[in-house]
């Protein structure tokens, strides 16, 4: 080999160690850096007039296993619908109360009833029959505390779905800014690996809201689809359109048009398909939220509430009543309205003709609301008849909870139980989801940098440099010996 072959070498062995090198540094910097891929220096021979001179640096390579980084993406998903789902059902249970703690639904429910006992072995006590209203409106109270939480929930979730809209719009937008990026520098090293990096950071965004497919173009760009089949990026960035509401009741609902849609790109997209265009993420669960669970909750809350109205409002039961008075239990004051009973949890209220505060009179607990001067006072036979109607089985009209016959300590306890099951179910869904999530992270990780293997590299570095060094050294001895001749 001539000496200048041999130096050519050497130089271009020196160039590769000092990149080298400058790719180890940049690795240890970053080892702690989220989003940051490893980097590894692509080498391979150099030729010159077909003989060896070297080797050349063909660029740098990002290390990233695409497999994991997709099914970690998925996972990751998944995790986001389990999650948001189960924290409403959580929020939903806390609102109902644990089942025989105080304050809880079954609890005001049976302190009622217990209150309605003691009154009918002591009917002409004044502090019995004002116990019998204090527990029935704490009761009333309970179903209005419900039905308003359950709305709050449903504008949480509108709300929260503007926001996840307007950040989905403006990650998509710098996504194609990137992309275009991206394929101006890709001829270059220069920061190319590290637009490489944003654009999986952002990706990594998406996915959370709605699970994505990643397809890689020929250019270096890429182009996102939703795992239903939509579009959401290639040279331009899709426009996702919602419109939130500030309040919203309980009659309000997406398919009677009062509550947004959301579109893509001006088309309405359906958001309750299990299998529709942006199903599985936290997007769609969100909307599950605001069009799905909350209004089954309410429908069932709702069906409590008109079951206790109607087994109170009954000419039967009080004789005082006139066909279409309002009973114990009213709606904001008026009787029972079957049109109308969309949010009647909130509306409940006690009769105002028992409630002394309000003009009415404790004795009518005993004798009748609709009775005009107080009877004797011994007389529990309608105390009696309002325990019998609290115990009675009757079957449900409305609501998720089947043909099964209930008495009214029943319906609550149904809707305390299935909040807890729904909690237990999607409890179940994102530990799975979190440990699948948690496994495909650790993998992922496992490609990235490993501190003690740079510093390994390092010193192999090192030694390459020095040899590379030796020999240029060398050559130098030898020219100037060739000179001095």
């Amino acid at each position: 080999m001539s000496i200048s072959a041999s130096l050519a070498n050497a130089l271009t062995g020196l160039t590769a160690a000092s990149r080298a090198a400058e790719l180890v540094s940049s690795n240890v910097a970053n080892a702690m850096t989220e989003g940051y891929s490893r980097r590894e220096l692509q080498l391979s021979p150099r030729f010159t007039g077909g003989i060896g001179s070297g080797v050349q640096v063909d660029g740098v390579q990002r290390v990233v296993d695409e497999v994991t980084l997709r099914e970690r993406r998925l996972s990751e998903a998944d995790v986001g619908f389990a999650r948001t789902g189960n924290e409403f059902y959580q929020d939903l249970f806390r609102l109902i109360g644990t089942p025989g703690e105080p304050g809880s639904l079954t609890d005001l429910e049976a302190e009622f009833e217990a209150s309605l006992l003691a009154a009918i072995s002591r009917p002409d006590s004044e502090a019995r029959l004002s116990s019998v209203l204090t527990d029935a409106t704490a009761l009333a109270r309970k179903f209005n505390d419900i039905g308003d939480g359950l709305q709050d929930l449903r504008v949480d979730a509108d709300n929260t779905i503007g926001k996840e809209v307007e950040r989905l719009n403006g990650t998509l937008a710098q996504l194609a800014d990137l992309n275009g990026e991206i394929l101006r520098t890709r001829s270059s090293d220069a920061g190319y690996p590290d637009l490489l990096d944003q654009r999986q950071m952002l990706v990594d965004e998406i996915s959370a809201s709605i699970p994505i497919r990643q397809l890689p173009r020929d250019n270096g760009t890429i182009a996102l689809y939703s795992m239903g089949g939509t579009l959401l990026l290639d040279v331009r960035a899709v426009e996702f359109g919602f419109q939130p509401k500030g309040l919203i009741t309980a009659d309000m609902t997406l398919q009677s048009g009062a509550l947004s849609g959301l579109t893509i790109n001006g088309r309405p997209i359906d958001t309750l398909d299990q299998n529709g265009e942006i199903a599985g993420g936290r997007l769609a669960a969100l909307f599950e939220i605001r069009d799905n669970y909350a209004v089954s909750s309410q429908s069932d809350i709702d069906e409590a509430a008109r079951d206790l109205m109607t087994r109170f409002e009954s000419s039967t039961l009080d004789p005082t009543l006139a066909p279409g008075d309002p009973g114990l239990f009213t709606d904001n004051g008026g009787p029972l309205n079957l049109a109308q009973i969309e949010g009647l949890a909130s509306r409940l209220s006690i009769n105002v003709l028992v409630d002394p505060s309000s003009g009415g009179a404790l004795w009518r607990l005993r004798d009748g609301l609709g009775a005009a001067t107080p009877g004797p006072v011994g007389d529990n036979a309608l105390l009696v008849a309002y325990t019998e109607a609290i115990a009675a089985r009757l079957a449900p009209v409305g609501g998720t909870f089947g043909p099964t016959a209930r008495s009214v300590s029943g319906f609550a306890a149904t809707i305390a139980n299935g909040a807890a099951q729904s909690i237990n179910a999607t409890g179940s869904l994102l530990a799975y989801s979190s440990a699948r999530f948690d496994a495909l992270r650790n993998e992922e990780l496992s490609n990235g940098v490993d501190t003690d293997q740079e510093m390994q590299k390092l010193l192999l570095i090192e030694q390459a440099y020095t040899a590379n060094a030796r020999v240029i050294q060398t050559i130098d001895e030898l020219i100037q010996t060739l000179i001095g001749l």
